[in-house]
């Protein structure tokens, strides 16, 4: 399992780069070859070593084979798998999209380039409705809250922030439509920020984009107990390249934490298997929001 923050000092580290580095490192340590003996064989310095391993550079073809014949790693294979990480890493570094006239902080900027790039993303929300999922006024009011200010300090501008959160939201509709299974808990569907007619447009939100195709709406009711992922959100972020894996992105107070393919990412994937299991089916999630919808 690895468990990243997804920056260092001035340099930014990718998720594929991460596995990379990570690999290479492996490779290392098995031949007990110390980072002295790696810079030497790319005529480089101990420090461009440690950024490769740590994924915060972008990784040349030629590095990566002297250090495949270094680590003496003779399967065309394994040597074919690393160059094909690398260039999907140095690919995915050069993305540009909408999310460039944007303000982004933090992991969220690394976070929407992979959501961008995903064919499916699976999210559990104990806590709001989903990102992609949320309106205008949810998203204002979320941004307005006392609590918001004391936990966000370094937010962009209002305006800003939600017009890249409602930009991000044109993922479900871009061709190829992006997979989005969203699993929430009842509590943040009763539990709206804003004013009363905020909620009403809220869950109205909520039932058309249900009709969608390509999204899976499930709510967890309050009578169905708890389970380890009441401790903060996650999302479980899947790709069709090669050489890709499981990521998985978890928030919890003032927290964020990036976990990269294994059986990290294999833990999660079963917590999300149960907590389906343990919610209510797509109909019946919809009728259960329609009700919420005439009592307020």
């Amino acid at each position: 399992m690895s468990a990243i923050q997804p920056t260092s000092g001035n340099s930014t580290s990718s998720v594929l780069g991460r596995r990379l580095g990570g690999e290479l490192t492996k490779l290392r340590t098995a031949t007990g070859l110390t980072q002295t003996d790696a810079a030497r064989v790319l005529t480089s310095t101990i420090t461009k070593i440690t950024k490769m391993e740590r994924g915060l550079v972008p990784m040349r073809d030629p590095d990566i084979r002297a250090l495949c014949e270094l680590y003496e790693v003779r399967d065309p294979g394994v040597v074919g798998r690393l160059l094909e990480l690398a260039r999907l890493d140095r690919e995915r570094r050069k993305a540009k999209g909408w999310w460039d006239d944007y303000t982004l902080l933090g992991a969220m900027q690394e976070y929407v380039t992979l959501e961008n790039a995903a064919t499916a993303i699976r999210t559990w929300q104990p806590g709001y409705v989903p990102g992609l999922l949320q309106t205008r006024g949810y998203v204002n009011a979320l941004r307005t809250t006392p609590a918001s200010a004391a936990t966000e300090p370094r937010r962009g501008p209002d305006k800003e922030f939600i017009s890249a959160r409602l930009a991000r939201q044109q993922r479900l509709f871009a061709e190829p439509p992006l997979s989005y299974h969203a699993l929430v808990y009842e509590a943040a569907l009763r539990n709206i920020p804003g004013s009363t007619e905020t909620g009403r447009e809220q869950l109205d939100h909520l039932m058309q984009l249900a009709d969608l195709p390509n999204l899976t709406l499930q709510v967890f009711p309050l009578g169905a107990g708890t389970h380890q992922g009441m401790n903060g959100s996650f999302n479980i972020i899947s790709f069709a390249e090669p050489g890709a894996m499981d990521v998985v992105y978890s928030e919890s107070v003032l927290t964020q934490l990036w976990i990269e393919g294994g059986e990290g990412a294999a833990q999660y994937d079963e917590l999300f298997g149960m907590i389906a299991g343990r919610s209510l089916g797509q109909q019946d999630s919809q009728q259960f929001i329609h009700k919420l919808r005439k009592d307020l």
